[in-house]
Order: C-alpha cells, then structure tokens, then sequence
C-alpha cells in the first residue's frame, strides 16, 4: 500500500496496512543527520539559481526524515510564509518527492486563540466592553487566512493544518458560548473553503478541548492533532466522540518523548494504537511535534515500537 492510499484510506474510517504516520513538525534534523535547514532570511533577495539550491537543501532534508521514519505525509515548516518562497517551494517538492507522498503546509494564528492574544487585560475587557472590535479581528484574521489558504492550494497542497491553540490543560481560553460567537463561525468559514478545494484539513490545538469537542465536530476539519494527554485528552474517549466525523492525530504524550522512560514512550504509543486505530480514522504521532531539544533517541524508540507493532 502506497503512502497516499494508507492516508485516504485511514480519512475514509477504513484500516490501513497501518496506520499513517508523520509529525506535525521535525526540528531535529541536525541530530539525525548532522545538517541543518537554511534559515529564513536565507530567502530573501535571492536569484532563481540560489533559491533552486535552497529549495534543494530544503527539499533533500524532507526526504530524508521521511525515508528515515517511514513517514507518510510532511508539512512545510521552512520555508514559512514570511516570504513567497513557500509558495513556490511546494510544487518543487512534490515533483521531489514523488506522487505518493502528502504534502502541506500551515496556516497560523488564523483565529482569536491563545496565540494571538498579546495583551489579556485588554482583551477581557473588550469581552465585556466592545465584542464588536474582537469580531472584527477575528474577520481580519479570517479573510488573511482565506488568501494564505488560496495560495496553499493554488500551490498544491494535499492538506493544510490549521494551527490554532484554543485550550490550556484545565480547558478553553475562553467559555464555550464565547468560543461559539468569536471562533467557531469563523473557523468553519475558512475549512469550508479549503475542503471545497478537495484539500484535506488539520486542525491543530493543545490542551483540554472536550467542553468545546461539539464545536470542533461543527467545524468539521478532516483531523484533530493532537490529542493532548497531557490535559486530560484521553483518545480512547475522544474517538468515540468524533469517529465517523473527524479522523484523529496523536497522540504519544510529549512529556515521555522529552525525559523517558522507554517503557512510558512504548506504553504511550501502544495506547493511542490499541483505542485510536480500529476502524481508522487515525493517524499515529506525538502529542504536539518532535521539538528541539527533544532527545532523537526517544522519537527512534516511539518510532521503532510503531513499525515492530505492524509487522
């Protein structure tokens, strides 16, 4: 079974071979292959001849993780949308890597969220005081979101993850009925859009996200990353929730990928196998992405037990 079948099949709720497998981001490259990416200012000001060998850089980086980890699909995180590079780096990598593989990219702080939020003494009061300015921000950030998203897809993305913290680990930011008026119309709004385009969604958020999981379901990304079990997001329970409605992506509690033990990495991971993996709709990777500093060491162990598991 190809990369691409094993991810359509799983968003079908039909089991795979095995279940997919990729991260939302990879940022120890440099560990794993004693390289690293160009930065992002490397971007600007660039001749077509020094941005081909950039893309190339880039793109053999990619390749790489996935060959190493048998990864499924990647998302573009270098080079990000501070420059028009993304744009034409996404094609440049798809004919890299070939047809088999998913390829997307992110869209950030598209909504009122934890993220976009810089000063919450202001914003309590203007939930009091003038919800009228927040939705007129939420509107700005939507229709900015709208032509990122237009680009990604013009560009070829398979999918697109919306990357949106809404929760902390006791819960939402905000109440559920605020959520309701200050997030939710406008997220739908914006994954509407990108599925009309026949570009699967990924809806990124840490934290407890069950008081506000029925306004997830409404929203209707294709899959939920990242099952935070740090926050009490037990995935047994929230795939009885969403199966059928939104597939799932996660979730191998960070804390153990950062310090250890094996056993808790193997236990962990053979968790979120055993109750999210029957009937598909799963996609296996950590609670949120394999960050620096995490020991590489311990994503090989997570990785290691999910390939050994489907043997």
């Amino acid at each position: 079974m190809t990369s691409r079948e094993r991810i359509e099949k799983a968003l079908n709720f039909e089991e795979p071979d095995r279940p997919p497998h990729f991260e939302q981001m990879y940022e120890l490259v440099e560990e794993a292959f004693g390289e690293s990416f160009p930065e992002e200012s490397d971007f600007v000001g660039t001749t077509l001849s020094e941005r081909d060998k950039l893309f190339e850089k880039c793109a053999s980086l990619y390749a790489k993780t996935i060959e190493k980890f048998e990864w499924d699909g990647v998302l573009v995180w270098l080079p990000a949308r501070r420059t028009d590079a993304q744009y034409e780096f996404i094609p440049y990598l798809k004919n890299f890597l070939g047809p088999d593989i998913y390829v997307g990219s992110f869209i950030w702080s598209s909504a009122i969220c934890i993220d976009t939020v810089d000063d919450y003494m202001q914003f309590s009061i203007d939930l009091h005081e003038n919800r009228q300015r927040l939705r007129d921000w939420a509107e700005e950030m939507l229709e900015d979101a709208l032509i990122h998203a237009d680009k990604l897809i013009n560009a070829g993305c398979d999918m697109i993850d919306i990357a949106n913290d809404y929760a902390f680990n006791a819960g939402p930011f905000i109440s559920p009925d605020d959520f309701a008026e200050l997030a939710t119309p406008y997220m739908k709004r914006v994954v509407s859009f990108i599925k009309s385009k026949g570009v699967k969604v990924i809806l990124h958020s840490d934290g407890n996200l069950i008081p506000i999981i029925d306004q997830i379901i409404e929203i209707a990304p294709d899959v939920l990353q990242s099952i935070d079990p740090m926050a009490g997001m037990d995935i047994a329970e929230v795939k009885k929730l969403t199966y059928g409605k939104i597939s799932l992506m996660g979730n191998v509690q960070c804390s153990y990928l950062q310090e250890g033990p094996r056993s808790m990495i193997e236990e962990s991971a053979e968790y979120a196998i055993q109750h999210a993996s029957p009937g598909g709709g799963f996609i296996f990777s950590s609670s949120n992405t394999i960050f620096k500093g995490l020991p590489l060491e311990n994503y090989e162990i997570m990785v290691d037990y999910f390939h050994k598991r489907f043997q």
